[in-house]
This record gives C-alpha cells, sequence and structure tokens, in this order.
C-alpha cells in the first residue's frame, strides 16, 4: 500500500518510504507535565495515534515503534514547584499520570517508548560537548549556547532566514548571547533554584535547555535518523528547528527523513490563551463528554487546517456516533463476516485525510442499515466488519454498542483504568500522597477502588 505525507521541511506530499519495513520509527513531542491539558494539547496524541494505526496496518503493529517523550525539566515546572513547595518530581508524576489517563480516554494508544528528560540528562551532555568541541557551540557566563551562524542551513524547516529572527520575536534577548538567535543548550543554575532542578555537567552545574532534550532522547530510542518526526505547528520553530540543527551538527546526518506538524486548535473563531480566558482542559471536557465524541470531533476537521473547536462540533460529533453506533448495533450479532471495504483506509492513505475517512465511515454505517433492513445475513455480517475494521483504524467504535447506549460505563473504561493503573504505581513506589489523591479523585467520580493482594479493581459506588 502507498501512502502519502505532508513533509513540512520537503513542502509537499511525498510517498513514505521507510528506512527499514521491519523498524519504523516515529518521535512526537509530547506534554511538558505541569498543569492541566487543555484540548488544543490533545491533537497531537490523537493526530499522530491515527497515523501510528495506518503505518501498522502497512508494516505490522510490531514493526512500528513510536516514542512520546514527557518534558520534565523546564522553567514552568521549577516555577510551579517553586510557588506550591511541592517536589518537582511530585509535581510532575501527577500531571503525567493526569496526561496519560486523559489521552487513554480519547482511545489514544500508550507510546512504544515513553522517554523522560529526567533519565537522558547524560546523553544531553554527551550531544552538548560534541557541539562544544566541533565549534557549533560555546560557553557563556550563563550557559552553554548553539551558534546558529555556524550551521549554514539553519532555518531550513521553517523556511526562516537568519536575518528574519528579529530579537524578541520568539528569539531571547540576552547579553550573553553572541547572537540574538543563538540558543541555550545548558543554562547554568541561579541562585535559590531547586536541587532537584540542577545537574552536575563539564560547564557546571544547571540543567538543559528544552530544545536538546528531544533530540537526546530520539537519538538514544529510535536512532540518529529517525522516519518521522511530529508535533503542532508551534513547535515547528523554534523547537523541531534547534532540534535538528543540534542533531544535524553533533551527529553529521539528517536527524528526520519527514516532518509533520498539525494545525491549531481555535475556541469559536479565536485563538485559545489564558489572557482570553477561553482555554478548555481535556479533564474537564471528560466529565461532560465521552472521549470517542472528542476524538471523533478532532478528526473532523484535517489535521493540517485550523479547527474550530465549539459546542455545536461536539453536538454533531455526538449525534453522528449515536447514529453510527446505532448502525453497528442492528448488525452486531452477525458474526463471522470479512472486512471489505477499503473506502476509509484509502481517506487516510492520503496524508491522513480524516474527514473524508469519517464521511466513509458514515457510509458504512449506512449499508449496515441497509443489510439489517433486508434481513442479508452475509451483508449484515460483512458490513459490522467493515464498521470495525474502520474504526480500528480511526481508534473509534472501542465499545459495545449498549455500552454506548449506556453511556460507556463498561469495563473498558479506558481513562479510569489508566487512573487505577497509576495509583497502583504509586503504591508501589511507596508515594503514598499520590496514590491518596488519586483516589479521593476518582471517589469524587463516584468510583470505588477495592484493594486485593498485589492488584486493584473498581465499581461505580
Amino acid at each position: 500500500m502507498t501512502i502519502r505525507l505532508y513533509d513540512t521541511a520537503a513542502r509537499e506530499k511525498r510517498v513514505f518510504e521507510p528506512q527499514d519495513p521491519k523498524r519504523v520509527t516515529m518521535y512526537v513531542c509530547g506534554p511538558t507535565v505541569y498543569n492541566y491539558a487543555h484540548i488544543g494539547n490533545a491533537r497531537p496524541p490523537i493526530t499522530f495515534d491515527v497515523l501510528r494505526r495506518v503505518l501498522s496496518h502497512a508494516y505490522g503493529k510490531d514493526a512500528v515503534v513510536y516514542a512520546r517523550n514527557i518534558t520534565d525539566i523546564e522553567d514552568k515546572i521549577i516555577k510551579a514547584s517553586q510557588e506550591s513547595g511541592e517536589p518537582i518530581s511530585a509535581i510532575t508524576k501527577k500531571f503525567a499520570d493526569i496526561y496519560n489517563a486523559d489521552v487513554a480516554a480519547l482511545n489514544v494508544m500508550p507510546p512504544s517508548i515513553e522517554p523522560w528528560a529526567t533519565g537522558h540528562v547524560g546523553e544531553m551532555i554527551e550531544i552538548i560537548g560534541k557541539l562544544v568541541r566541533k565549534g557549533y557551540a560555546y560557553v557563556g557566563k550563563e550557559g552553554v549556547w548553539f551558534a546558529v551562524k555556524q550551521m549554514p542551513d539553519y532555518g531550513k524547516l521553517s523556511g526562516r532566514k537568519l536575518e528574519d529572527n528579529e530579537a524578541g520575536a520568539r528569539v531571547a534577548v540576552d547579553e550573553d548571547k553572541r547572537d540574538p538567535a543563538d540558543f541555550a543548550l545548558w543554562k547554568f543554575a541561579k541562585p535559590g533554584e531547586p536541587e532537584d532542578a540542577i545537574w552536575d555537567s563539564p560547564w557546571g552545574r544547571g540543567r538543559p535547555g528544552w530544545h536538546i532534550e528531544c533530540s537526546a532522547m530520539a537519538a538514544k530510542h529510535l536512532g540518529k535518523t529517525i522516519d518521522i518526526h511530529g508535533g503542532g505547528i508551534d513547535l515547528q520553530f523554534p523547537h523541531h528547528e534547534n532540534e535538528i540543527a543540534q542533531s544535524e551538527c553533533a551527529h553529521g546526518q539528517q536527524m528526520a527523513r519527514y516532518w509533520m506538524h498539525n494545525g491549531f486548535l481555535d475556541m469559536g473563531g479565536e485563538k485559545m490563551s489564558k489572557s482570553l480566558g477561553n482555554v478548555v482542559l481535556v479533564h474537564e471536557l471528560l466529565e461532560a463528554w465521552p472521549g470517542e465524541v472528542l476524538r471523533f470531533a478532532m478528526l473532523s476537521g484535517h489535521y493540517r487546517a485550523p479547527l474550530d473547536w465549539t459546542e455545536d462540533l461536539l453536538k454533531q460529533a455526538k449525534t453522528t456516533l449515536d447514529r453510527i453506533y446505532g448502525a453497528l448495533r442492528r448488525v452486531w450479532e452477525a458474526e463471522g463476516g470479512k472486512a471489505r471495504d477499503k473506502g476509509v483506509l484509502r481517506a487516510l492513505q492520503d496524508d491522513l485525510n480524516t474527514p473524508v475517512a469519517l464521511a466513509e465511515l458514515s457510509r458504512l454505517a449506512g449499508e449496515a442499515n441497509t443489510a439489517a433492513d433486508q434481513k442479508d445475513d452475509a451483508a449484515m455480517a460483512e458490513a459490522r466488519a467493515d464498521l470495525l475494521a474502520a474504526g480500528e483504524l480511526l481508534g473509534l467504535l472501542t465499545l459495545t454498542p449498549k455500552a454506548w447506549e449506556q453511556g460507556g460505563d463498561d469495563d473498558g473504561n479506558a481513562r479510569i483504568d489508566a487512573l487505577v493503573q497509576a495509583r497502583i504505581d504509586a503504591r508501589a513506589a511507596k508515594n503514598w500522597a499520590e496514590a491518596d489523591r488519586i483516589r479521593d479523585e476518582l471517589a469524587a467520580e463516584g468510583i470505588e477502588i477495592m484493594d486485593g493482594a498485589g492488584r486493584s479493581t473498581w465499581r461505580r459506588m
């Protein structure tokens, strides 16, 4: 099968050809864990989960190695620790668990690898050392900086020229830098910063810059050249541009063969921002809507295009899913059919064209209703198989029709299961405060956890 993906670096759709069909590598920038994720943060995990499903269909599930990192070294995390008095590790563990539970409720599969930045500081120092030795980086009074003018093709991903990078326009002004566009590889510790945010290095005690984290984690787990690197369009510059600079100058080879970026999410025509007061959290939305509704709504727009997130969009998604699940219910008992329709797959092969794929899913629902009206057992079995195969590719139709009609309250509630597992992990680590916090959160939702020997179960009170 031929898969065509829009490569941001090439600025065109390209036929996807992995380096090794037996090991297809994809790295997607994950969350910075200091607070709850907003709905805009959910677009990358959903987008690249669909891509992972398509790649798994083409090359086999075991062939696709998908890494999504946890950023647990960052200035906002330090600030949150200083303001709350909580240890950094407690904050990052709490919000990483919440993030993973939230995206699980959106039917996002766990990544093959989930590297944490704090576990890779040694690899970061190694890359920085290479860059200093090669003349791509220099040591200042405040830290170690990457000298962008030393890389002739810096800006090739975003198309930005160095003269366009005016100081103050996403480029931090700092007298310690030789050029305003230079960026931090290592930041020296400042007085009053918490000890759990400081590491030793050949240049002085401090912490890595944000960009170097992903370069180190991608190379460590996937290789110096990976097949696909993805994330939100807001990361194209400077984050991904700087990842390319660090990785390619240090390793002397291409970092990623395909770059993919999803578009922004707007709130009723306005950009989501704290200043406008229109930030909507995934956690809150999941209290009002089934996860599949949020996922369906997200997939209703093409991943590269802006998507206007509104109440009407969610209502339409719920209505459509009700209709599709209703059709599936009518053919649910007709087992033994073989999936034959490829309409959804063809749409997804064309740069993840999810609007067309969802239209094809609706068409399959119509065919299921027709087969049920005609009481054609063979057609009903085929329609059931087609719907479930299409749902597998899109990450939809994961419940039984009965469970959907009952509001999704079945034993497969992914978000609750993920939170229960996070509590088990916390208890195993003797993090009793975190375990109690998760128990109280679930209790507030009417969920009772029952602890047994070596395992925990849950029930609705």
